[in-house]
């Protein structure tokens, strides 16, 4: 029994349905300095990859900080690392991850 009714009637009722505390939707228990969203991007799109994040974080409730990490992708090396690992050749890619081959 859905009804639209009223002007700017842009949220949609469902009655009784969602009364006496029934599950209404999914929701997430977040702590405090918790990671809710992280994104990989070129040099060129982080400008645009910011701005995503600054419209995203209006949707949810409370203060949301924007970061941008130094280390290189969703990996624990920074930039620089990356680049020396790789002219070692110590360097293995693994999707979104990379792993180091250690010498003996």
């Amino acid at each position: 029994n859905k009804m639209l009714s009223c002007a700017g009637a842009d949220r949609l009722q469902t009655g009784m349905r969602g009364a006496y505390g029934k599950p209404q939707g999914k929701a997430a228990r977040v702590t405090i300095g918790q990671i809710l969203m992280s994104i990989r991007t070129t040099e060129k799109n982080i400008n645009h990859a910011i701005e995503a994040f600054r419209r995203t974080k209006m949707k949810f409730p409370g203060r949301q900080k924007i970061f941008k990490s130094i280390n290189f992708g969703f990996t624990a090396y920074t930039h620089q690392q990356i680049k020396d690992l790789q002219e070692e050749g110590t360097l293995i890619p693994c999707g979104s991850h990379v792993r180091v081959v250690l010498t003996k």
